[in-house]
């Protein structure tokens, strides 16, 4: 997948309903306030709540930024 792919606009995490960023060296979704990865295999992004895993604190402070990471938000939900 590309960065610059529209579909990217309207894809969101299963789990928060937020958008997600793009980690093209891991080729992975990432979802920052949840410390989430969502594999991309073939070109077609894995969404579904059990294929996500989760991201150690060390692997989340090196992942690419592009949304604030908001762990207000997550305390909402």
């Amino acid at each position: 997948m590309r960065p610059d792919n529209p579909l990217l606009k309207i894809l969101a995490c299963p789990l928060d309903k937020g958008p997600l960023i793009l980690d093209e060296t891991g080729g992975s979704l990432y979802n920052p306030r949840m410390h989430r990865r969502y594999p991309i295999i073939d070109g077609i992004p894995q969404l579904l709540p059990s294929s996500g895993e989760p991201v150690v604190e060390q692997e989340h402070d090196a992942m690419p930024a592009g949304l604030p990471d908001s762990d207000s938000a997550c305390a909402q939900n």
